[in-house]
């Protein structure tokens, strides 16, 4: 049987992923804060669907993830999709410290729980939405781009310690762009902004097709390239932003 945990599936390309898994078959379990959200999904899937209200920066998350899986019977699948970011250019302490609290403290959290129940249940497949904001540092948005960066290298260093320990864990970081969600609502107009429903849909089939890095779409991967390319001494004086800050 295939089964699916979506962590942040309440809205945006959580909700969109977990749409398609159900209609491709999977029983999934779903996480996020908002419980009411997730029972809308559960109620036009009720033999299909488990739910848990988590905040995947409390303690109790790991403990509410494995409490998960077992009214699951087990899990093949892990996709991590909680995320906050924000542009601040101010550099507002708190803004900050938030961002490292959901996208260091609680990503690392919830996805070392699944590393290390896979680890022990024969292996599984672990996919993280990252962002292509972790290729270089933004000055428009600093804790932002800098965790993304982290979670890069960290889903990189899982993959090796993976192999390295002959486990059979397979990862897919998945880089999307701008994607038209409640994120960004509100914060700016952002340029070749994805549908979310679309890059779901690529989401899923990265992760069918066991892609180890997947940026989201070709304009995304063009742009990509170009930025790796310009020297720091260059980036450094760039203004780099979606609107005047």
């Amino acid at each position: 049987m295939k089964r699916a945990i979506i962590i942040g599936a309440s809205s945006g390309i959580g909700r969109e992923v977990s749409k398609i898994l159900l209609a491709e078959g999977w029983n999934i379990g779903i996480a996020a804060r908002r419980e009411d959200k997730l029972l809308e999904i559960k109620e036009l899937n009720p033999g299909m669907v488990e739910v848990c209200a988590m905040d995947v920066t409390k303690r109790d998350a790991p403990g509410k993830l494995l409490d998960l899986v077992g009214r699951m019977g087990g899990v093949n699948l892990f996709i991590y999709c909680s995320g906050v970011g924000h542009q601040n250019p101010r550099l507002d302490l708190d803004t900050e410290l938030s961002t490292v609290d959901v996208n260091v403290f609680g990503f690392t959290q919830m996805v070392d729980t699944m590393f290390n129940y896979m680890a022990d249940n024969l292996g599984g497949d672990i996919a993280v939405i990252s962002s292509i904001a972790g290729t270089k540092g933004l000055g428009a948005a600093p804790c932002y781009s800098a965790s993304k960066a982290y979670q890069n290298n960290y889903i990189q260093a899982l993959e090796q310690l993976s192999n390295m320990r002959h486990l059979h864990i397979r990862f897919t970081d998945i880089r999307p762009g701008f994607v038209d969600t409640p994120l960004l609502s509100g914060s700016g107009h952002y340029p070749m902004l994805m549908d979310k429903k679309y890059v779901a849909r690529q989401i899923v089939k990265a992760v069918k097709a066991h892609r180890h890095v997947k940026i989201i779409d070709w304009r995304y991967s063009i742009m990509v390239f170009f930025w790796r390319l310009i020297p720091r001494r260059v980036w450094r004086k760039m203004n780099v932003t979606n609107k005047k800050i």
